[in-house]
């Protein structure tokens, strides 16, 4: 069995990988992941951004920007987090394809997000939320996560959000 820790190389990706479990593999963003991150980010976010959005915000932390991939390399979800304020991260979008959630992979990705923070002695995690997102509001309840702040009208379509903070 390997730990999170034990890097792996597949002939599909070519890039680095942390094998998590058998189907489970997370690695640092790429470019080419950008069609799939953004077909998750439309069905599950219910937003669109613009390609070099993606590109640019991967270069605020390369290792806050982790996406999971299966066996054949194909992306299952993904995290993107910055570190613009000192001591604080902020996840900005986070985000399972359908067919992968309750399998492991948000856990995984978080996880391997908070030991990151950890690393770079970061002490808070912060993130915003929908209000009528109650499966996200508790996956992230699980993980620590707690209301701080009601956003008024904070997503494109004029839905509230929340915005939610925990310690490491």
């Amino acid at each position: 069995m390997r730990c999170i820790a034990d890097t792996a190389q597949t002939p599909h990706t070519g890039y680095p990988l942390f094998r998590v479990t058998e189907d489970i593999f997370l690695r640092n963003f790429h470019p080419s992941d950008i069609p799939k991150i953004s077909e998750i980010v439309e069905e599950a976010l219910h937003e669109h951004y613009e390609p070099s959005l993606y590109i640019s915000l991967s270069r605020e932390w390369p290792d806050g920007y982790l996406v999971d991939v299966d066996s054949a390399g194909k992306v299952q979800g993904f995290l993107l987090g910055v570190a613009q304020v000192p001591g604080e991260a902020r996840i900005l979008m986070f985000a399972v394809d359908a067919a992968w959630r309750r399998r492991g992979v948000g856990g995984s990705l978080m996880s391997t997000f908070f030991q990151r923070c950890r690393q770079r002695q970061l002490r808070r995690v912060t993130l915003e939320v929908r209000v009528g997102n109650a499966t996200a509001i508790r996956f992230y309840t699980k993980f620590g996560f707690t209301i701080t702040d009601l956003l008024r009208g904070y997503y494109t379509d004029g839905e509230n959000g929340y915005q939610m903070a925990r310690y490491l």
